[in-house]
């Protein structure tokens, strides 16, 4: 019973995930098909908007972070069942994307406007190019694992996971961090800035940067000199013209 419990746990968290992924996209691009977004939904004052705006951001880097580091997932899998662990991640940075939605406080002030219509339409190409870059490699790196679901999964069919092995597909021979690289595009490349989506950007910039120093960290305790000569010869979020000697 337990079994198909997890499952079905599984697949809400990932629900949840994904409609908090296509709320992400709309929010971020100000589009009117969400009741709120980056620079529509009612403001405080300056310094309040600012002080909560960081206060949000940084409860989702810490949640992302913290609970993807090896030591606390050896701490909360005493808690929380192994086959789940995934799962109540991805649930929880599901809600503290919510929160963030929920309470973001609007800055109005324009900080660019790109009026030409050529310009725009390209950095509205651009922000769709990188949402595409973002779902791709999730899917280059087994989608589903990264979700939770396939763990769920393999514990109904009491299969084990079988060893993490390093894989460079795609765009992960291009560059180490795609779905980062995906992110920037998506948060910069906008026509109208507001001073409120450039906090937003601005804040999402310095976690991503500061996650992928952990995630590395991480990598090449799993992958040891492999990781270590990959890092050397592919560029973090752009890719690198000529390997370093």
């Amino acid at each position: 019973m337990s079994r198909s419990i997890y499952l079905v746990f599984g697949a809400i968290a990932y629900l949840i995930f994904f409609a908090t992924f296509l709320y992400l996209i709309a929010f971020v691009g100000n589009l009117s098909v969400v009741p709120r977004t980056v620079d529509r939904s009612p403001g405080a004052e300056l310094p309040a908007a600012l002080a909560i705006n960081l206060a949000l951001i940084l409860l989702f880097g810490l949640q992302h972070s913290v609970m993807a580091r090896q030591g606390f997932k050896k701490a909360w899998t005493k808690m929380v069942p192994e086959p789940i662990e995934r799962s109540m991640y991805v649930l929880f940075a599901s809600l503290a994307l919510i929160l963030l939605f929920a309470f973001w406080q609007p800055i109005p002030q324009t900080v660019w406007n790109v009026e030409n219509g050529i310009g725009a339409t390209l950095l509205w190409a651009l922000f769709a190019l990188g949402w595409l870059i973002v779902l791709t490699s999730t899917f280059l790196i087994s989608h589903f694992e990264l979700f939770g679901l396939k763990q769920v999964y393999l514990h109904l069919r009491g299969s084990a996971p079988a060893a993490p092995q390093f894989r460079q597909p795609f765009f992960y021979k291009l560059v180490r961090h795609p779905l980062y690289s995906g992110f920037f595009l998506a948060f910069w490349a906008t026509p109208v800035m507001s001073v409120g989506h450039l906090v937003l950007a601005l804040g999402m910039s310095v976690y991503m940067l500061v996650a992928i120093g952990y995630e590395e960290r991480d990598m090449v305790g799993h992958f040891g000199d492999e990781y270590e000569n990959y890092r050397q010869n592919v560029g973090m979020l752009a890719p690198r013209l000529r390997p370093r000697a």
